[in-house]
């Protein structure tokens, strides 16, 4: 037998679940979404104007490199990370099913949960990134190093490293902190939120796949200047 029900907490959970009730703090609550919708496209805005040098020189970088044999290796932290592996995801296979092409040589140094708790645990996590790229970077390599606040200290080391070994450097950054001052390209996206910093890397982060398959195959240019030119 089953136990009998409070029809105030069933009525209580039916207008939690339905979409078209409005609770006291709904006006509120829209304007947060509102707020935080708009600074987020007002800050793409700013990326537009400011950091659009930047993204093209990145994007050559990362095409010569991988034109040449090279690949494309990647560091960040927490959010960061995960944008590392989606864009190596992205590149290894590709940005989008309207244009099919071969694998792209690129490498997220946030996924090896086994050497970076070892290297963590035995040396320092600082260098968790320095060493991947002296063990598998080579000189005529890319890394691109992910931070939004600037001062990542494992970010800073690995890029500092790379350079030294001939691998070309490149920073996604927020408007903060030393890693600008040590790639050969600093994407500073003119902020000091995290969240709409992180907001702007993942849209520069698809327009960097996406100017790299531009740059590798003269098709796909084709597809996306056509695109374009509809949006426009």
């Amino acid at each position: 037998m089953n136990p009998p029900t409070d029809p105030t907490l069933e009525d209580s959970l039916q207008d939690s679940l339905d979409p078209l009730k409005r609770s006291p703090n709904s006006s509120k609550h829209e304007k947060i979404v509102q707020s935080r919708l708009l600074a987020s496209a007002e800050l793409k805005h700013q990326v537009s104007k400011h950091c659009l040098k930047e993204i093209l020189a990145a994007a050559e970088l990362i095409a010569e490199s991988l034109r040449s044999g090279g690949k494309l290796l990647l560091c960040g932290n927490g959010g960061s990370a995960a944008d590392c592996q989606h864009i190596a995801a992205e590149l290894v296979n590709w940005l989008t099913k309207d244009f099919e092409r071969p694998g792209l040589a690129a490498i997220a140094l946030t996924t090896d949960t086994s050497f970076i708790t070892a290297h963590a645990n035995d040396c320092a996590f600082e260098s968790v990134f320095a060493r991947q790229v002296q063990a598998i970077g080579k000189s005529g390599d890319v890394l691109l190093g992910i931070s939004t606040s600037g001062n990542s200290a494992n970010v800073m080391q690995a890029v500092v490293l790379a350079k030294s070994l001939g691998i070309g450097a490149i920073a996604l950054t927020g408007s903060g902190g030393k890693l600008m001052q040590l790639a050969d390209v600093t994407i500073a996206v003119p902020s000091t939120n995290t969240q709409h910093i992180q907001e702007s890397h993942l849209s520069i982060e698809h327009i960097l796949c996406e100017l790299v398959e531009c740059l590798l195959f003269p098709e796909r240019d084709e597809i996306s200047t056509a695109a374009n030119t509809k949006f426009i």
